[in-house]
């Protein structure tokens, strides 16, 4: 992005061309990359210097975007795609998000899941060009001088990974780079944080995926995995790194493979939070709340069967046993409407293994000694009124598995939110056809509407991008010194007030993706709110604004790259006005 054109979302309104001027071609900086926008006018052109270095149309973003549509559709596959939306991002940033926010719905699956999953496999192959920074475990004790060399002098949030475990593909090292530069370019598309102010991060801890040692091209360290202690001291030096030279930088952790250490470790000492664990908890509660709503049972008789016990699963259950205990039951009934299935079968307390800590809270202990393998079998014992898929088994909930939701429920909810979209328990076709169309559906991965007996039925999309956006900006924005527990639950519950009447007529049970800017609003101020009333914000100066003006306030500070355009093209014509009725 051009350093004469930055927003500004944790000081107030947008800066202006006159706070950074000093920047300006022609006053000791060459041009950047947005300084070659097609649409600017000839005066500014002339002004910054790079009249004649592009050609002499000025155009419309209409015609810009009709462009990079048209090139887009020129690349053959789902990859190619991608690493021209990448360059494009890169090289022409204003433009990029332009793009993005105006055409949403069709390019976030190519910016981010699922396409990114691909990009992750092949990260050490399709590299062109650096995107975030990377710290090895060769750097340790020495991560804040490396840290020093992130060329932004402010970063306002950063996500972080270690590779570990990338979606639902594994261990991937280093190539797991795809999944901050793809969460980062999605915080900006939909909240409007400044592209200029993220930091992507990967941490090169070693990997145990023996095929990246092998591999020529792996661009990370070729060693194994460090231990839990020698990671245990890493993190604690980067974080305190970070903070040192960013203040208050919000920082997230992603696809970590076990991602509670250093959530407990961090999360009252330091601005942070888990997108794993508590953002998808946030927005697929945000969905159950509608979809319980849709079922017509009530809270205290649902029965919940999760099929996939990792920390994801687990911690969407936590957040929808706090809604349970808020809508009126206790903590030990809200616990007890979940059954949770990993690959030994139904989790009870007497199976016979020894269960991961985080399995042990939703652990049955009502079994009476029976163990139960099959989810079919688990089914038929639990009688569940919600069937979660987040195990990665793509094509799980088969035939036989809908057909008995559907005999069981009127209304069966059925959420397969595994990504990418292979790895879904099922599809949306299939759960409309074996539930006869009376499925309460949402997914991980974006599907298609699909027809069953002339009605056209539309999919919701548990995505995180409906929530983390909003989670970020709003702690920016508060000036939060940590991440509350209810500032994550206010995420969840904002979004589920934010469908329209048409959305609910639909039975979605999330609102269009085309309206993530406006959804984006609705959570950050939740979020917002929630930070006021936990007593950990410092931005005092909105703590009494109504609602309707803390919605406006918001909106002036989230970053839209066409205000970006029209601010540097009046201020750079103001400036030459004043030159001239100087002389």
């Amino acid at each position: 992005m051009s350093s004469t054109t930055k927003f500004a979302s944790e000081s107030g309104p947008a800066p202006s061309v006159k706070h950074t001027q000093s920047f300006l071609p022609g006053r000791g900086a060459a041009p950047s990359s947005s300084d070659y926008d097609t649409s600017l006018s000839v005066e500014v052109r002339k002004y910054l210097r790079t009249y004649g270095l592009t050609p002499p149309n000025v155009e419309s973003f209409e015609v810009q975007a009709e462009r990079c549509l048209k090139q887009l559709e020129q690349k053959a596959t789902a990859i190619d795609k991608y690493l021209y939306l990448s360059n494009l991002r890169n090289n022409h940033t204003d433009l990029f998000y332009r793009l993005a926010m105006d055409h949403m719905k069709e390019l976030t699956p190519l910016v981010y899941t699922p396409v990114v999953g691909e990009a992750c496999i092949r990260w050490s192959e399709i590299y062109q060009q650096p995107e975030g920074l990377y710290l090895s475990y060769a750097d340790k004790g020495n991560l804040a001088s490396v840290i020093q060399n992130w060329p932004a002098q402010n970063v306002e949030i950063t996500v972080v990974t270690d590779g570990s475990r990338i979606l639902g593909l594994g261990d991937l090292g280093i190539n797991g780079m795809g999944i901050p530069v793809g969460k980062l370019a999605l915080y900006t598309a939909c909240a409007g944080i400044r592209p200029d102010l993220t930091l992507p991060l990967t941490l090169d801890l070693g990997t145990n995926n023996e095929a990246l040692w092998e591999d020529p091209l792996y661009m990370g360290s070729k060693r194994p995995k460090i231990s839990c202690e020698e990671e245990r001291e890493f993190m604690d030096e980067l974080m305190a790194a970070l903070t040192q030279r960013w203040p208050g930088i919000v920082i997230q952790f992603e696809d970590f493979k076990n991602p509670f250490p250093s959530l407990e470790r961090y999360r009252n000492t330091y601005t942070c939070f888990n997108d794993d664990i508590q953002g998808t908890g946030a927005v697929i509660l945000a969905g159950v709340i509608n979809a319980v709503k849709n079922s017509g049972i009530p809270v205290k008789d649902q029965r919940a069967v999760f099929y996939g016990a990792g920390s994801a699963g687990v911690g969407v259950a936590k957040q929808i046993v706090e809604w349970f205990v808020k809508e009126g039951l206790t903590e030990d009934e809200a616990r007890k409407c979940f059954w949770f299935v990993d690959t030994k079968g139904l989790i009870t307390l007497d199976r016979g293994d020894k269960l991961a800590d985080h399995k042990v809270y939703f652990a049955r202990d009502d079994n009476n000694g029976k163990q139960i393998k099959e989810l079919i079998d688990i089914i038929d014992e639990v009688k569940p009124t919600i069937l979660m898929g987040l195990s990665t088994i793509g094509g799980v909930f088969d035939k036989q598995v809908l057909n008995r939701m559907a005999e069981l429920n009127k209304h069966p909810i059925i959420f397969p939110l595994s990504n990418p979209s292979a790895n879904s328990e099922c599809t949306f076709a299939d759960a409309i056809k074996y539930t006869e169309g009376r499925a309460v559906f949402a997914s991980g991965s974006p599907f298609q509407p699909t027809m069953y007996q002339g009605v056209l039925y539309h999919a919701g999309q548990g995505n995180n991008m409906y929530v983390f956006p909003g989670i970020g900006m709003g702690t920016i924005l508060s000036k939060a010194v940590i991440v509350t527990q209810n500032m994550i639950y206010a995420s969840a519950t904002s979004l589920s007030t934010a469908l329209n009447e048409d959305e609910k007529k639909k039975g979605l049970l999330y609102p269009d993706v085309s309206r993530i800017r406006e959804v984006s609003v609705i959570v950050t101020r939740g979020v917002i709110r929630a930070a006021q009333k936990d007593g950990v914000d410092r931005e005092i100066t909105i703590r009494e604004f109504t609602d309707e003006q803390l919605d406006e306030w918001i909106r002036q500070r989230m970053y839209d790259p066409r205000k970006v355009h029209d601010s540097l093209e009046k201020e750079v014509k103001g400036l030459l006005q004043n030159a001239v009725s100087r002389q």
